[in-house]
């Protein structure tokens, strides 16, 4: 395998693979570190939901907050980091629910889902701060009113969609 492109966010090899059939094809995957995707719950049951800018599709989205791991990183670890970086709470109740592959065709990415709870303020200097790129608009909603704003084409995330059907 080749690696033909290395960005900041991903990178893509090229070459030759033998199938389980005995095959060799020709295939491009996309590599990318695994990420989580946290369900942040509040004390009265309410999920916190993120609003911001992806530039891939160009528009605003509301989504549950997530981020990929750092090199060296556990999930458990990026969970937390992410929490704090996203919606500037800290997450004292961390579960994790499952990990899948969105898009197995082409990418190795695995999506972690996390449930966090008992969100509380940070540290005062704690170093955990938004990337440069993001500008982010939290709400606290209902579930229900969450699951309503996937029906009516609000919240057209996959990962933020699929994590409003593990909750009871």
């Amino acid at each position: 395998m080749e690696t033909v492109y290395e960005g900041r966010v991903f990178s893509v090899e090229t070459g030759e693979r033998l199938f389980p059939n005995g095959r060799t094809h020709r295939v491009e995957i996309v590599r990318h570190s695994p990420s989580v995707v946290l369900i942040p719950f509040e004390d009265d049951g309410r999920v916190v939901i993120i609003r911001q800018y992806r530039a891939p599709i160009d528009r605003m989205t509301w989504e549950f907050p997530a981020g990929r791991l750092n090199a060296g990183e556990s999930a458990e670890e990026a969970a937390r980091r992410e929490c704090e970086e996203e919606i500037s709470r800290v997450p004292h109740r961390i579960e994790r629910i499952r990990g899948l592959f969105p898009a197995p065709g082409f990418c190795d990415e695995e999506l972690i889902f996390f449930r966090v709870s008992d969100l509380r303020a940070p540290a005062p200097d704690s170093p955990h701060q938004p990337d440069e790129d993001e500008d982010i608009e939290t709400r606290v909603v209902p579930v229900d009113e969450a699951r309503a704003m996937v029906a009516r084409g609000e919240i057209i995330d996959l990962k933020t969609a699929y994590a409003l059907t593990l909750m009871a």
